[in-house]
């Protein structure tokens, strides 16, 4: 997916007036995090059980190379095998030769961040291969060729009409020739279209949410099932994931699954939770006769023992985003990239540079509510303001900002000098301001007050002058 971070502002613009995009994210805004927060009130033990999910990851992390030996050691002695990708080219020319040996000329793929990441679907068309999504969200953007706008509900931007008039631009040729407008009868047209597909793949393609170095298991946990047909009825399955998605054991994946689905859509459990375990044995009924684990690195070991790590404990919920007042105004796409929320503002720079995705951590009121919801405990504002730094240091700021920064730097190491300066701010702004106490307009407030109206200072100065009338007491 070709980047469109370093447009983050006018990516934003688009999104604003964006009537169908808008109707989408109020929708969201009382759906998902309603649900998280029912479902975390329904079990007493959710709070140390995020503690114990955040333990099992930095456990994984801090002996990552061991867990992810062990991993393959486990998937070989079952007869699957192990590429180790350290690029994202390394994983499509990977994945590419995987399909090639099985000759295939259509793959089907379920729902896959990494796949996203390492463009696969671009490179697969462009050799000759067809790779068909499952997931209904998926396969929606694909008609439409777009990215997905949301973790774990790709297609949340669009309203229930453009799907149903993309269904009926693409079906039509497949001879549904009737409008739907029924959100049951879309899902059956699409199942309808996708069964077909199935049957037909040579090879099937999923991510995974977690890999298990006990047993060599990758685990998918879906809600439609279509990862299930993926991985088994296809000769060739293919499972893609980053490096930082292995887990010590199974206990482990049951304790992550307990905070995964409820803080993703608010589900005790999802409908589908899924291992796959090597290749078809003898006795076995199906599945399929290779079994291939691509591990991506992509610069994550990196991360590796710096204050940065805790981003590789992600688990990819979307709590975060659900949360976020930002994402909740913008949507997906305005981010640019494949990982939208306050998590693409932390991933992002990492993956492809600050310079590229400088402005992601500064989409964000620090107000916190990311971390406060996210599962195993992302310090995420700690980690924004870790690029705003970076960004800062390498002059990548405008200019404006920096000398800003610099001036009240300067006032802010000389107390008095600092009080004076405000007092008379605070003065001029209090003297000049509406009969209503507010600005329609200021000039070094501009972003603000283009769409809304800025407070004039009240009576009683400054903050310090306020303090010190109260004899430094709180009231």
């Amino acid at each position: 997916m070709q980047s469109t971070a370093h447009a983050f502002k006018a990516n934003v613009g688009h999104a604003l007036v964006d009537d169908n995009l808008q109707q989408s994210l109020a929708i969201l805004k009382v759906g998902f995090s309603e649900r998280r927060r029912q479902a975390a009130e329904r079990l007493p033990e959710f709070e140390a059980l995020r503690d114990r999910a955040r333990d099992i990851k930095n456990h994984a992390l801090a002996h990552l190379d061991f867990y992810l030996e062990a991993f393959e050691a486990k998937v070989t002695a079952l007869g699957g095998h192990v590429h180790w990708a350290p690029t994202a080219a390394d994983a499509r020319a990977a994945v590419l030769d995987i399909c090639r040996r099985a000759g295939a000329r259509t793959v089907t793929k379920s729902k896959s961040m990494i796949a996203e990441e390492i463009a696969l679907n671009d490179h697969l068309e462009a050799h000759g291969i067809e790779p068909v999504e499952t997931d209904l969200g998926e396969y929606i953007i694909q008609l439409r060729r777009e990215p997905p706008s949301h973790i774990i509900a790709p297609a949340v931007h669009l309203t229930k009409d453009q799907v149903a008039d993309t269904f009926l631009e693409h079906h039509r040729k497949l001879g549904f020739d009737k409008r739907l407008t029924e959100r049951n009868d879309l899902v059956a047209e699409a199942r309808q279209v996708l069964r077909r597909r199935f049957l037909e793949a040579d090879v099937g393609i999923t991510g995974a949410n977690f890999l298990v170095a006990e047993t060599g298991s990758s685990m998918l946990v879906t809600n439609e099932g279509n990862a299930d047909l993926t991985n088994t009825l296809p000769r060739v399955h293919v499972v893609i994931a980053s490096i930082e998605k292995v887990i010590p054991t199974l206990e482990d994946a049951a304790t992550l699954l307990r905070v995964l689905a409820r803080s993703a859509t608010g589900q005790e459990s999802a409908s589908y939770t899924t291992f796959n375990t090597g290749p078809r044995r003898p006795d076995d009924p199906d599945g399929p006769a290779e079994y291939h684990v691509v591990l991506l690195d992509n610069g994550r070991s990196s991360v590796l023992g710096t204050q940065m790590q805790d981003m590789l404990r992600c688990i990819r919920c979307g709590a975060c985003m659900n949360h976020c007042p930002v994402y909740g105004a913008i949507g997906g796409h305005a981010y640019g990239w494949v990982y939208p929320g306050p998590i693409g503002a932390v991933l992002t720079p990492q993956l492809v540079g600050v310079e590229e995705a400088g402005n992601l951590p500064n989409a964000s009121t620090f107000c916190g509510r990311c971390e406060s919801v996210c599962p195993v405990r992302i310090p995420l504002p700690k980690l924004m303001r870790h690029w705003r730094e970076r960004e800062f240091e390498r002059h990548l700021t405008p200019a404006s900002v920096r000398q800003g920064l610099a001036l009240w730097a300067f006032l802010a190491r000389r107390p008095q000098l600092y009080r004076r300066a405000t007092g008379i701010a605070n003065r001029m702004l209090a003297l000049f301001g509406r009969a209503d106490g507010r600005y329609g307009w200021l000039p070094l407030a501009r972003g603000w007050t283009r769409h809304r109206d800025f407070p004039a200072p009240q009576a009683g100065g400054t903050f310090h002058a306020q303090w010190k009338a109260r004899g430094g007491a709180r009231r």
